[in-house]
């Protein structure tokens, strides 16, 4: 049975991922917190297993749905690469410091981010886009189906710079870490957003490999839980990356949104009181 869920979770958290380009992880972490706490599920997983597990998943959620994306085109291979090389060094640091953390101070950590993100997707439509990066930055250009060809761009200092805090996010939580550069892609890079999303999913594959060494080092992976999550995870992000070029993602970012919002006030009022 707890195997049975452990897949479920992974194909939820692999489908989610995809679609939006998250990664996945932000799907997982909170999930496997919230059965853990509440219905005493996977009592061995402390949150640095859970964290390990998930970069390890995170690594066939972005390698499935990097294959789907390269075959539409939509993988730009020289921003990935750039923003891999600044987010691989934070996510070490990252793996270092969450191995000092209790569950609690975990939870109010994780839930701040979570609420964070949770902000940063309400008003991700409602910001105006910024040109300063662009118009400061190396540009490149890519053009639609519809024939509507984008100029997008990063000054290359800002880009790792920003990248580095993704990295070390997503090695101190668990996390993708296209929550939070995705949006930062499509604001401040005007980066079209299918584009974004397949060239977060790409630096997801590369930051995930180097995660994994790191928590694997550290004996933070759970191998058992990671061949029941690992299957169901690589065929969602298949699924979430098919779903990306049919549908209209909002009612699914609504719904993420109200997700995050609740499981991190629930996981800061945890960290804070402990129940």
């Amino acid at each position: 049975m707890i195997y049975l869920i452990m897949a479920l979770i992974g194909v939820a958290a692999g489908t989610l991922g995809a679609l939006i380009g998250l990664g996945g992880g932000v799907i997982l972490v909170p999930a496997l917190l919230f059965l853990g706490s509440t219905f005493e599920f996977f009592p061995d997983l402390g949150p640095q297993k859970i964290v390990g597990l998930s970069v390890v998943m995170m690594i066939f959620i972005g390698l499935s749905s990097t294959l789907s994306y390269v075959k539409v085109k939509t993988v730009d291979y020289r921003s990935g690469f750039v923003f891999f090389a600044g987010s691989a060094p934070g996510t070490i640091v990252g793996a270092f410091v969450n191995k000092n953390l209790d569950l609690p101070s975990f939870n109010l950590y994780f839930g701040i981010l979570l609420v964070f993100l949770a902000i940063l997707l309400l008003v991700r439509d409602k910001l105006k886009k910024v040109q300063w990066f662009v118009k400061n930055g190396r540009t490149s250009t890519f053009t639609d189906n519809q024939g509507v060809t984008h100029v997008f761009g990063y000054p290359l200092w800002f880009a790792l710079l920003l990248t580095f805090f993704v990295g070390f996010a997503s090695g101190l939580f668990g996390i993708g870490g296209g929550s939070i550069i995705v949006p930062a892609m499509i604001l401040l890079f005007l980066f079209p957003p299918h584009v974004a999303v397949g060239t977060s999913m790409f630096m997801v594959f590369l930051t995930s490999i180097v995660n994994s060494i790191t928590h694997i080092s550290l004996g933070n992976v759970p191998w058992v839980y990671a061949f029941a999550i690992v299957p169901g995870a690589y065929i969602g992000a298949k699924l979430g990356a098919r779903l990306n070029k049919q549908l209209n993602s909002d009612t699914l970012v609504i719904i993420l949104r109200l997700a995050l919002l609740i499981f991190g006030l629930r996981s800061i009022y945890q960290g804070l009181f402990g129940t």
